[in-house]
């Protein structure tokens, strides 16, 4: 039986844009895994006929209505009540999660629990409740009238939380079927071209299917299978995936590869070399991806933020002659900015990034969106030139990061570097 799914996130904070409804996304993540789909996604205040007026319009168009927010033990933490109102089933305290609840107290804030938080021990009649080890909020569930309903917390690690170790396993269990999907990511061809292209594959597709995802400055595309097992599932895909890796050719970096970043580190391993950054327009967004994965310390030397050109020329050596004849945004600085990282922490390939991000050109005029990456390796420096456009400065800074990954993990393949 295939399932249908609303997401009604409560709180009135969301309403005021004063904090980003995360979860939605995460929920409906962990729901695409599943089979289910997600029809609708509803964000309303702490107002409990507001709420009460959305699960009823919830449960005349889907059989699973999943909750966020409201578990908490203040005046305006009503969902659970509401719930119980509207779908006619009683609360109940249950000793034994109050206990739990004064227990968290003691041993984590070290005093006695307030009496507001016992509405947090009390649960709608009959339901399976979801317990809740990093907050004192437990969710739950429950089935009425053939609609499932779900109550989690509002903070987005108890959310995530239970999500994984409750929710997860219980709509699971709702179905027969297993969900498998592969994502085939890539970089060099936007989400347009990459329909174009496989258009006609994708609109034959039914199981498997194949959609395509757009992240920021790449493209993912997901081949989803749906059998009886896992390893059925998986003998479905595996000739999807290697069919399209093929027809798309240089720009796939990975299978169920997080980014781009991840794809290099790998390469970087596999040869035992280690890498060091140059940068001037990220501001040190290369270096910030590639530390942010765990360890990076074997394969990350260091890199230099070089935003003035006195500190091209000071801590780079770049020759004041480039500077002088080219400018900071030119191919023989990036160039020679890459060099001088190679040479100052003693890596073993280096990248650099250098161009105007904007909003406005630079001193020489150069416009905004004209980046140049350049890596120093050891058979020699090369350079990629890129115009991305007038864009906005975030959108630029990004595409020139991934960009200077493209470059490194071209070049570790054995693929030409100067284009993407």
């Amino acid at each position: 039986m295939s399932h249908t799914a609303e997401i009604i996130a409560v709180g009135t904070e969301l309403l005021l844009g004063n904090i980003v409804n995360t979860n939605a996304k995460d929920i409906s993540q962990a729901l695409a895994g599943l089979g289910i789909s997600v029809f609708w996604h509803t964000v309303v205040g702490d107002n409990p006929q507001r709420l009460k007026d959305a699960l009823d319009i919830a449960r005349k168009r889907a059989d699973i209505i999943i909750t966020t927010g409201g578990l908490g033990p203040t005046y305006d933490d009503l969902t659970k009540q509401t719930i119980c109102e509207t779908f006619g089933r009683p609360l109940v305290l249950h000793s034994d999660i109050l206990d739990t609840i004064r227990g968290y107290f003691e041993r984590n804030v070290h005093m006695n629990m307030p009496e507001n938080n016992v509405q947090q021990a009390e649960f709608p009649e009959d339901c399976v409740i979801f317990d809740n080890p990093v907050g004192t909020a437990p969710g739950c569930a429950f089935e009425a009238d053939g609609v499932h309903v779900l109550m989690l917390p509002g903070p987005p690690f108890e959310m995530l939380t239970m999500l994984e170790n409750h929710a997860v396993p219980y709509l699971r269990n709702l179905s027969s079927d297993v969900i498998v999907s592969h994502d085939i990511m890539t970089f060099g061809l936007g989400e347009s071209p990459m329909e174009e292209l496989l258009r006609e594959k994708m609109s034959h597709m039914d199981n498997p299917s194949l959609a395509t995802y757009a992240k920021p400055s790449e493209v993912r595309l997901r081949a989803t299978a749906k059998a009886a097992t896992a390893a059925e599932a998986e003998a479905m895909l595996a000739p999807v995936v290697e069919e399209v890796t093929a027809f798309l050719g240089d720009v796939v970096y990975g299978i169920d590869v997080p980014g781009l970043e991840n794809a290099c580190m790998k390469l970087l391993k596999e040869r035992e070399w280690t890498f060091a950054t140059a940068e001037s327009c990220t501001g040190g967004r290369v270096a910030e991806r590639i530390t942010a994965l765990p360890g990076a310390s074997a394969v990350y030397r260091g890199g230099v933020v070089s935003y003035w050109t006195s500190v091209k020329a000071g801590v780079l050596g770049v020759p004041e002659d480039i500077l002088d004849a080219y400018g900071a945004v030119s191919e023989e600085t990036a160039r020679a900015m890459a060099e001088g990282a190679r040479r100052v922490t003693g890596a073993d390939i280096a990248v650099s990034v250098t161009g105007a991000a904007g909003p406005d050109p630079d001193e020489r005029g150069v416009p905004v969106g004209i980046v140049y990456i350049g890596l120093a390796t050891p058979e020699g420096t090369f350079c990629r030139p890129l115009d991305l456009g007038k864009r906005r400065r975030d959108r630029i800074q990004d595409l020139a990061s991934n960009h200077a990954f493209d470059v490194l993990r071209r070049y570790l393949t054995g693929l030409p570097v100067e284009h993407p």
